[in-house]
């Protein structure tokens, strides 16, 4: 269902963020196509929040699997209602596609903007709303004088143009993308499925390597082994990956499972002031400070094949090790067993502050720790016997991303009207789900998105 999808028999110019359309459809102004709701006053509704990697979800199903305290305001008497088929977006983050189609009732945050469509079909303007050149578009609509600042307001979105098939033709997209999303995340969980056994491979030969002399090492404190420990920013990014001339800060889980994922990263803005001690470089030894699993609080991996322009964000620390340390030894021990044990017990959970590890607790960890050249002959030998699953995780964890792209590529093609999925779509049996936000876990933009409920 993917390969050789056609294109549609003529085309007409749209202008603006798509730039050709397919004869038939119209390109309207939102105005035209939504209404905006600002029902307040529903304090007892649920919570839902609007998040860049899964849309309007309860916020209930977003803190389930952490321990993050719902921060937003205690007062919601000034909260918007969302009824379900309701599009919703956060005027200060849809640059970043902080946006999408509700299939809630329940109530956002003042700073979220609520539109109701009139005739179009809320499953394909979900699609719309969440494709990149959607984001690029709602960016040159938004005011701000900086990044943090920006602002989509309803009268500027009011005055974006939005292609609008048929509605027959909307429905057939809708059923396509149903289709086509289910078969990718079946994909992509088995592709998940095979890294974390192969990640729970290598854990297992380290723990064994680490094990063997370890009661005749010396135990050192973290603090002593480091010349410094350094912190990033976290500025507004884009949410999207730098092209290789542009600059990209780390999410915070670039580092998740103790693996490098160069692919975790966000675009800056144009014009953002890089400071020349956050930039990072291949080799470099990264722990994850805040993340919304405690499962993957201060996972640590050394940065390779960062290919790229990066700053280190304010999620993650970087350690500056001693002559004395072989950072690949000190990066097998932060993935130790003990060392998981150390963290879950320093992990705060007060105030909010769950899943955050303090810079503090980091540096008192305690390590067993070998001459130079033991740390170097157990990094060898653990290199050497882990080399080709280390391999097939690289590549397929690899492959995964290339779905996601391959994914987000197809949505914006097909609701754009590039290609011409209507055969297809007469040929599928009827989805359970047209869009569903929940396929994905959560992801630390998310969790950030939720506990800012209440700043507006």
């Amino acid at each position: 269902m993917f390969r050789d999808l056609p294109r549609y028999g003529s085309y007409k110019v749209a202008g603006e963020w798509v730039a050709d359309i397919p004869l038939s459809w119209g390109w309207e102004p939102a105005r035209t196509i939504f209404g905006e709701r600002k029902n307040a006053g529903h304090v007892e509704e649920p919570m839902l929040s609007v998040t860049i990697g899964r849309g309007v979800i309860p916020q209930a199903d977003l803190l389930s699997s952490t321990s993050k305290k719902d921060s937003s305001n205690v007062d919601k008497s000034k909260y918007k209602l969302v009824e379900p088929g309701d599009v919703v977006y956060n005027k200060m983050r849809a640059w970043q596609g902080a946006a999408g189609g509700s299939k809630y009732r329940g109530i956002v945050s003042p700073a979220y903007i609520v539109m109701s469509p009139r005739d179009a079909l809320t499953e394909y303007m979900h699609h719309v709303v969440r494709t990149p050149q959607f984001a690029k578009e709602a960016e040159r609509w938004s005011y701000g004088i900086t990044s943090d600042q920006w602002s989509l307001r309803p009268e500027h979105f009011k005055m974006i143009r939005f292609p609008v098939p048929p509605a027959d033709e909307q429905a057939a997209i809708v059923k396509y993308l149903a289709h086509a999303n289910a078969r990718i995340d079946k994909a992509i969980a088995a592709k998940r499925r095979l890294i974390a056994l192969l990640e729970e491979q290598t854990s297992s030969l380290r723990h064994e390597a680490l094990g063997e002399s370890a009661g005749q090492w010396p135990v050192r404190r973290l603090k002593t082994l480091l010349i410094r420990v350094d912190q990033g920013v976290s500025p507004q990014a884009e949410n999207q990956m730098p092209s290789p001339d542009d600059w990209g800060v780390l999410k915070a889980g670039c580092v998740n499972g103790g693996v490098f994922r160069p692919d975790q990263i966000k675009r800056l803005p144009d014009g953002f002031a890089v400071p020349a001690s956050l930039r990072v470089a291949n080799g470099d030894v990264l722990v994850a400070r805040a993340s919304g699993s405690p499962n993957l609080v201060g996972s640590t991996a050394r940065v390779t094949g960062l290919r790229g322009k990066a700053i280190l964000s304010d999620k993650t620390f970087r350690l500056i090790v001693r002559p004395t340390v072989d950072p690949d030894f000190l990066v097998m021990a932060m993935n130790s067993y003990s060392y998981r044990q150390q963290v879950q017990g320093a992990i705060s959970g007060a105030e909010g502050l769950a899943n955050n590890l303090p810079v503090t607790a980091l540096r008192s960890f305690v390590f067993p720790m070998p001459p130079l050249t033991e740390q170097r002959e157990i990094v060898e030998r653990v290199t050497t016997e882990a080399a080709r699953t280390l391999d097939t995780i690289a590549r397929v964890a690899g492959e995964a991303q290339l779905l996601q792209e391959f994914r987000t590529r197809l949505i914006a093609d097909v609701v754009t009207g590039q290609v011409d999925v209507r055969a297809i779509a007469v040929t599928l049996p009827d989805a359970p789900e047209s869009f569903d936000n929940n396929t994905a876990s959560a992801t630390d933009d998310d969790l950030e998105e939720a506990l800012s409920e209440g700043e507006e």
